[in-house]
């Protein structure tokens, strides 16, 4: 039976998104425009977005349904 990798992330799940972001946003500005350079920052927006919803869902102030 194979062994899974149970190793935990060093950086946080919004420090990792937020990485991914601004990674996609600088391999897009190498880019001239097209497709790929749109596809690049269409995941930038995502990751950002995604990084503003797990602050939002994180945060003290969110109230449990009742």
């Amino acid at each position: 039976m194979m062994r899974r990798n149970r190793r935990k992330p060093t950086a946080s799940f919004d420090e990792r998104l937020q990485k991914a972001a601004d990674d996609a946003r600088q391999a897009a500005e190498k880019l001239p425009q097209g497709p790929e350079r749109d596809m690049l920052l269409n995941k930038a927006s995502q990751a950002e977005t995604a990084v503003r919803i797990n602050r939002w869902l994180s945060s003290p102030g969110l109230q449990s349904p009742r």
